[in-house]
C-alpha cells in the first residue's frame, strides 16, 4: 500500500475533525447541545470497558448479518441473472421489501421475537443488506455477453465452465461494489435494532444511554466509533477486492 493512499484519508479525517471543532466553537455551542472532538476523548477514557464490550457485540452481528446477506443475495441475484422469468417474478417484490422503511419493520420484529436479541438484530442486518448484493450479481450476470456463451459453448463448454470462466469472473466487480454499500447498511439496520429493543446490547445501546442521559459527549463518541468500525469493514472489503477481482481496477487518468 502506497504512502499517500494512507495519507490521504488521514489528513481529509483530520480536516472533517477541525471543522467540526472550528464550527462547535464558532457558534459557541455548549457541549450539552453539540459535541465537539476534543470532547470526546473525555467519554472514551470514562466508558472504554463498555466500548470495547459493546463495539465487539455490534460488530459480530453485524458481519453476521452481512455474511447471510452475501449467501442470500448471491443465490437470489443467481437465480435471477440466469432465468428471465424469475428475475421477471422477484425483481417487484425485492423492489418494494426494499422501500419499506427498515425503522418501520424493527419494532415489529423486535415484538415478534422477544428477548432473542441477537437473532432479531442479526435479521435486521441481513434485511437491509442483502438488496444491492442481490442486484449486483443478477445484473453481472443477466448482461453477459451472448457471444461468449455461443463460442464456447461451441468449443464443447458446459455450463458451469461458461460460469466460472467467464460469468463469476464478470459479476466480482460489480459484487463488491455492492457488497461495500452492504456493509454500511449492515451497520445501520444493527443499530436500529440496538436502539429501539427493550433488550439492546451494542454500541446502539450505549447510544441510546447517553440520549436518555442527555450526555452528547458519549453520544458522539458512540457515532464516532461506529464510523470506525464502518471504516474498517470496508477497507476489508476492499483488500478482498484486490485479490478476487484486482484485475478490473482502472487508474484514473
Amino acid at each position: 500500500m502506497s504512502f499517500r493512499k494512507v495519507a490521504v484519508p488521514l489528513v481529509a479525517m483530520v480536516i472533517f475533525l477541525a471543522l467540526w471543532e472550528l464550527l462547535v466553537w464558532a457558534n459557541g455551542w455548549p457541549n450539552y447541545i453539540m459535541a465537539s472532538p476534543s470532547d470526546l476523548p473525555a467519554a472514551y477514557s470514562r466508558f472504554w470497558e463498555l466500548f470495547l464490550v459493546m463495539g465487539w457485540q455490534t460488530l459480530w452481528r453485524t458481519v453476521v448479518g452481512l455474511l447471510l446477506a452475501i449467501a442470500f443475495g448471491v443465490l437470489i441475484g443467481m437465480i435471477m441473472g440466469f432465468s428471465r422469468t424469475m428475475r421477471d417474478a422477484l425483481y417487484p417484490l425485492l423492489v418494494g421489501f426494499n422501500a419499506i422503511p427498515k425503522a418501520t419493520v424493527v419494532p415489529i420484529v423486535a415484538l415478534l421475537f422477544v428477548g432473542a436479541h441477537d437473532f432479531n438484530t442479526i435479521l435486521i442486518a441481513f434485511m437491509i443488506s442483502f438488496f444491492p448484493i442481490a442486484v449486483s450479481v443478477s445484473i453481472g450476470l443477466s448482461t453477459l455477453e451472448p457471444e461468449y456463451r455461443d463460442i464456447l459453448r461451441s468449443l464443447g463448454a458446459s455450463q458451469s465452465t461458461i460460469f466460472w470462466k467467464i460469468a463469476l469472473p464478470k459479476t466480482l466487480p460489480e459484487f463488491f461494489g455492492a457488497l461495500k454499500v452492504a456493509v454500511t447498511l449492515a451497520f445501520i439496520g444493527t443499530n436500529l435494532m440496538e436502539i429501539v429493543s427493550p433488550h439492546g446490547r451494542g454500541l446502539g445501546a450505549l447510544f441510546d444511554s447517553g440520549k436518555t442521559n442527555s450526555d452528547y459527549p458519549l453520544m458522539f463518541a458512540v457515532l464516532i466509533a461506529l464510523a470506525f468500525l464502518g471504516i474498517v469493514l470496508y477497507y476489508v472489503v476492499v483488500a478482498l477486492e484486490k485479490v478476487f477481482a484486482g484485475w478490473a481496477e482502472r487508474q484514473p487518468t
